[in-house]
């Protein structure tokens, strides 16, 4: 895979975590001054949601980083792993 690509998805995460962070601020201080309940869940749901779009940045380049060079390597236990690894990653998302 391209570097550039994977440089890309990386200030992409970048910049999305730093928004993120924002917003976790502003939801302490919504909080803090007794907003209403259903605003606070709304952006809690929008942070969760932003949360899930890095992810996806991180998982593209760890099968376009890691996986791609597990599968180019011919070796049987890297393949393993790696695909272990997706595996797990998925049950944490289904629970």
């Amino acid at each position: 895979m391209s570097s550039d690509a994977m440089r890309d998805r990386k200030h992409a995460a970048l910049q999305r975590l730093a928004r993120l962070e924002g917003q976790v601020r502003g939801v302490i201080r919504m909080i803090e001054d007794d907003r209403y309940c259903v605003d606070i869940l709304n952006q809690t749901l929008a942070i969760r949601s932003a949360l899930a779009q890095v992810e996806v940045l991180i998982l593209e380049d760890h099968a376009d980083d890691c996986v791609e060079e597990a599968i180019a390597s011919t070796n049987p236990e890297a393949q393993r792993e790696k695909f272990r690894e997706l595996v797990g990653i998925f049950e944490k998302i289904c629970r």
